[in-house]
């Protein structure tokens, strides 16, 4: 998917990712692309099992995802993508094969114009130091600290 959507650019144009799930997807966005999330290039929200790289400064861009009906073609694939099988149900060389079988042949995509909303930066705003334990953390969580507050995972 990441491949196929990167295809859309020409050479040297920057480009900014939205993945429409919150699994497996976005690594290899993070892996194959600029866009990450610590860079802020790519925002995650749980919608489908998408992929839209976007031109920011153009709005335009493309929206690549597994086509449904081309997945019928590739049972195991299927199985394993719309989660008909569980993991211990699968055979996994067979899936590996068929996903080298099918390559980009299974996915579509849509030319696609995001809204400015989608991409524009939130900042996270002041750095304070905590009255409490004296560390530094976001000024917009509050006072004191998350961690201060009894919000710690620890």
């Amino acid at each position: 998917m990441v491949n196929k959507a990167i295809q859309h650019f020409p050479a040297g144009v920057l480009y900014e990712a939205l993945c429409e799930t919150s699994k497996c997807l976005p690594d290899a966005v993070q892996l194959l692309t600029p866009c990450t999330i610590g860079n802020g290039w790519l925002r995650i929200i749980s919608l489908a099992v998408l992929l839209c790289l976007f031109n920011k400064d153009t709005e335009s861009g493309v929206r690549v995802f597994p086509d449904p009906i081309k997945l019928d073609t590739w049972l195991e694939l299927k199985a394993w993508y719309m989660k008909l099988k569980t993991k211990r149900e699968q055979d996994l060389n067979l899936l590996i094969s068929q996903i080298k079988q099918a390559g980009q042949e299974i996915l579509k995509q849509q030319p696609i114009r995001i809204k400015p909303e989608v991409y524009r930066k939130i900042g996270r705003g002041p750095i304070v130091l905590c009255p409490v334990c004296r560390e530094t953390y976001p000024a917009a969580t509050g006072r004191p600290c998350l961690a201060c507050q009894g919000e710690t995972p620890t």
